[in-house]
């Protein structure tokens, strides 16, 4: 370990802050990999806050769903030691097995007569396209003067 900065009385202070920072790289590396983090390209600051709350909370309910799936581990991981608590990525895989234990919370979709429909004569209204989301304009660097 390196450190840059005041010098510390306390080593352990030093470790301790190293294995947050191991603790946060694994977070974001799961985020981005398989919760789809990095994954959306939207048109706007305010669609990108919201797709980060989404994966915050889906991240949150693996913390929570851990006690409650079973291990559907792949042949080449390691078998977990008894009691062991199942990491995000474990849980991931037995996620949708849980949903068949869960309780149904609502009632079946009420039978109804389809609606009317399109008016007659209307036609498709495309979307308006817009660029996606960027922090800085593409080509910041090149200004004339």
């Amino acid at each position: 370990m390196w450190h840059a900065g005041p010098v510390l009385t306390d080593p352990a202070l030093l470790a301790k802050a190293y294995f947050r920072r191991f603790g946060q790289e694994h977070f974001h590396r799961f985020a981005k990999v398989h919760l789809g983090l990095g994954a959306a390209h939207l048109g706007s600051a305010e669609a990108v806050d919201r797709w980060i709350a989404l994966v915050i909370a889906s991240y949150a309910q693996l913390r929570l769903a851990r006690y409650l799936v079973d291990d559907l581990r792949r042949p080449w991981h390691p078998r977990p030691a008894p009691g062991a608590i199942l990491s995000p990525y474990r849980v991931r895989l037995g996620f949708r097995r849980l949903r068949a234990k869960l309780p149904a919370l609502t009632q079946p979709p009420k039978l109804i007569r389809p609606g009317r429909g399109r008016t007659q004569g209307s036609k498709n209204k495309p979307k308006a396209t817009r660029p996606a989301y960027r922090t800085k304009p593409p080509n910041s660097t090149k200004h004339k003067a």
